[in-house]
């Protein structure tokens, strides 16, 4: 789940995948979040670390904390996480798949068509 080569820290690695569970629908507005010491154990992390984690949900407005009872996805999260990740993340994979496409000197139509068909869930080409 986490990779040591992407340039973000694990934190926000953590973060972005506690973000991935909630735009899954495995997690849902007003859900308990992991607490500190679960996230530590299931990454395999200093519990400090996945402190962190929950701090930057926190601090971005996707998750809240109570008092003594844990941490808790905030009401409007997907909303926010679908906005924001519609926005920047998408736009940075578009930016990539371009540049990979032209490196291996796909047309754009063959991208395209490679394209619909996984996003209509056809897989590899039939030829």
């Amino acid at each position: 789940m986490l990779d040591p080569t992407r340039t973000e820290p694990i934190y926000i690695q953590m973060a972005q995948w506690l973000e991935d569970e909630i735009l899954s629908g495995r997690l849902q507005e007003e859900d308990k979040l992991y607490s500190q010491n679960q996230l530590a154990e299931l990454f395999q992390v200093n519990p400090a670390t996945a402190g962190k984690a929950l701090t930057y949900l926190m601090d971005n407005g996707i998750a809240y904390s109570k008092r003594g009872r844990g941490t808790f996805v905030q009401q409007g999260a997907l909303k926010e996480l679908r906005r924001e990740r519609s926005g920047t993340m998408l736009d940075t994979l578009l930016e990539q798949l371009v540049e990979q496409a032209k490196l291996l000197e796909l047309s754009k139509e063959d991208v395209i068509e490679r394209f619909e068909r996984q996003f209509d869930g056809r897989g590899e080409r039939d030829d």
